[in-house]
């Protein structure tokens, strides 16, 4: 079944009358958008809530799968690591005093002691220049030209999309722990040469990893003072240490300034229920951004 227009019109004046239709469509859409776009900046505002800085901060245990090499917790404040205790039973690190495990306590006499999470930098960030690009696209830009809201609405998308990106923690967003070493003096005693501490963000969980490290070769042992004496030293030297059990044994890394392999390393997840909530938030977002671009390109006849 076709339709048709009776009495027929011009053909002059049927594209006249199509462009007419298309451009009450157009801006229809254009003032429906606004009310779409104060949604998302409501959703926005709640993201930005939840990685605010607010006290008592979100307490983490921090557990060691399938064994106690590792037992503890963190808290988060936003963006930052303020305060963390953790025993720790690995190789190489001699216990603490009075305790059966090395304790690894985060400072809380150094006014710098905080351990900054990148990831969640970069992801506030995000959420405020999209925040800003709803405010320009609402209240400063010209809300009634459709070009410009579609290219605000891309901008927005991209926005979105890497800050959920950004949490949900690939390899590309990860910093490695061999570029990026927490500062020693974070923690009270100071973190030892021979132990690497590395914080990151993964699936909106942060992800804890310990390594304890012996020098490549034996001649570069004397640098690493944490827990290899004598007997570690000479087994290096002879190729007689006990091949580690994990992923990076084979690999040779240079750490502050030298090369060093990974004796032990332990690998610990601890869900966050604040930014498995952003995560939530940001991928609603990203679905109600993705199909407003789409309408208006179909209304605007843009291919993308």
């Amino acid at each position: 079944m076709s339709t048709s227009v009776y009495p027929p019109l011009p053909p002059e004046q049927l594209i006249r009358e199509e462009e007419a239709s298309l451009a009450r469509e157009l801006d229809w859409l254009l003032s429906s958008l606004q009310e779409t776009l104060c949604s998302l900046r409501e959703g926005l505002r709640e993201c930005a809530a939840l990685l605010r800085p607010n006290e008592p901060g979100s307490t983490l245990v921090i557990s060691s799968p399938r064994s106690d090499s590792v037992k503890g917790f963190v808290t988060r404040e936003g963006t930052r690591i303020v305060r963390g205790d953790m025993h720790v039973k690995m190789n190489g690190l001699q216990p603490t005093k009075g305790h059966s495990s090395y304790r690894l306590i985060l400072s809380t006499t150094n006014p710098n002691a905080v351990l900054v999470l990148s990831q969640l930098v970069d992801v506030r960030n995000l959420i405020d220049q999209s925040l800003d690009v709803v405010d320009v696209s609402t209240w400063t830009g010209d809300a009634k030209n459709g070009a410009f809201i579609a290219g605000q609405l891309r901008l927005l998308l991209e926005n979105i999309h890497e800050a959920r990106e950004e949490l949900r923690g690939g390899e590309e967003y990860r910093r490695d722990w061999v570029d990026n070493p927490v500062d020693a003096r974070s923690f009270d005693p100071a973190l030892p040469e021979n132990l690497s501490f590395h914080l990151s963000i993964s699936d909106a969980a942060l992800l804890v990893e310990l390594r304890t490290l012996e020098p490549a070769s034996a001649n570069d042992s004397s640098s690493l003072s944490g827990g290899f004496g004598f007997r570690e030293r000479i087994a290096v030297a002879i190729g007689a240490s006990r091949r580690p059990d994990h992923d990076e044994a084979d690999e040779v890394f240079r750490y502050r300034g030298q090369e060093v392999r990974v004796r032990e390393k332990v690998k610990m997840e601890s869900q966050d229920p604040s930014l498995m909530a952003v995560m939530a938030k940001l991928t609603a977002l990203e679905h109600n951004v993705a199909a407003a671009k789409k309408s208006l390109d179909i209304v605007m006849e843009k291919d993308d």
